[in-house]
């Protein structure tokens, strides 16, 4: 029974992503190499907060001093919201609860400025103060501080989770970013770095040309065509041959980096459904060939994060994966929509534990590091 849970046993792991649409939230229970997610909740923000978020980030120079500071209590309020809503649902005690990892939402990502750094927010204060729990926040600064770049984190989380004595195996999210982590069996070596855009160039494109969120199921780019000149401009970019460590937002891939491709292209024209198309080509290229490049002996791929759910996408990842098994992490048994929210819940146990949340060879950081600030619950 969820009240008979011993005090402290449980983590809560807080996540919103690059798409700015909400948080996933959800109740862990951690034990040997073991994640058993007991509760989830997924809540939307706010339609303003959204647009307040999407505007600020795309438009940065617009967005002042003031602006920040009122987003980062409104989205820390959301974050405490999404965390009370989910302990009220599923029954347990806030006292069973050790701490509350929150990424918070990522306003900024720049580790390759000439002072990098990466800015989340969503006040962890207004979290902890507001739940009584113990709330652990700002995870990539002490990564970025020592070298790093901050991001991916997940892969330390997939290594102790997903690694397989017997099997090289690659863990894939695909959220807004697409994030791969190498696992190369009996051994502690890790690949892991973003291959570049997920979700976010579909999602953007069709939201610009057929006013819906996302291509639900792949289906608008299933209709088109991959047009091989476009596709061609995107690939040359830099950014896939860049060797890892390596990291990127939507401050390098989006609307205007597509129509800057576009462009390229001169007098000839594309259908806005074979961009579409093209898109969702760009993704599943780069994330093959990074799986390929980097572990070319792979036997399985397991996809977390929102790309599970588009099966054109999936299906063209395993049109250029042939003979390699492509699955959800559920086939693992952890629900590929909360592994990113586990993940945070993760590090938050880890960093209680004082032990370290990067992996240096992931994140190019001078070396390991426990992550994260605690804010006490108690005041």
């Amino acid at each position: 029974m969820p009240g008979s849970t011993d005090p402290g046993s449980l983590f809560i792991g807080l996540m919103s992503g690059t798409s700015m649409d909400g948080i996933d939230a959800s109740i862990v229970r951690f034990g040997d190499h073991e994640c058993d997610v007991l509760n989830v909740c997924a809540v939307d923000y706010p339609a303003a907060l959204r647009d307040e978020l999407l505007s600020s980030s795309r438009q940065p120079a617009a967005c002042t001093v003031d602006r920040i500071g009122q987003l980062d209590q409104w989205v820390g309020e959301c974050f405490r919201d999404a965390a009370l809503a989910l302990i009220d649902e599923s029954g347990y005690d806030a006292s069973s609860i050790a701490a509350i990892g929150s990424h918070g939402q990522t306003l900024r990502h720049q580790p390759r400025a000439a002072r990098p750094f990466s800015l989340q927010i969503g006040d962890p204060n207004v979290i902890a103060s507001g739940t009584g729990i113990t709330t652990v926040a700002d995870f990539r600064r002490r990564d970025i501080a020592v070298g790093g770049e901050g991001a991916p984190l997940a892969p330390a989380f997939h290594q102790w989770l997903f690694a397989d004595a017997h099997k090289s195996r690659a863990v894939l999210n695909i959220g807004g970013i697409a994030n791969v982590t190498m696992l190369s069996p009996g051994s502690d070596a890790v690949t892991g770095f973003d291959t570049g855009p997920g979700n976010s160039l579909l999602d953007g494109w069709i939201r610009s040309h057929r006013d819906v969120p996302f291509d639900d199921n792949g289906d608008w780019a299933k209709e088109g065509t991959v047009d091989e000149s476009l596709l061609g401009l995107m690939l040359d970019d830099p950014y896939f041959e860049q060797p890892p460590p390596k990291s990127t937002g939507f401050e390098y891939f989006n609307g205007g980096w597509v129509r800057s491709k576009i462009a390229r292209l001169g007098e000839k024209k594309v259908s806005v459904v074979d961009v579409q198309s093209t898109l969702a080509e760009l993704t599943a290229r780069t994330v093959a060939t990074s799986i390929l490049r980097h572990a070319p002996d792979i036997n399985d791929v397991l996809v977390c994060g929102g790309g599970i759910h588009n099966a054109d996408l999936i299906d063209r990842l395993r049109s250029y994966l042939s003979g390699v098994s492509v699955a959800s992490t559920e086939t693992c048994g952890l629900h590929p929509d909360w592994v990113e929210s586990a993940a945070f819940a993760w590090l938050a146990k880890r960093r209680l534990e004082g032990k370290f949340g990067n992996l240096p060879e992931v994140t190019g950081a001078a070396s390991r590091q426990v992550l994260g600030a605690i804010f006490s619950g108690t005041g």
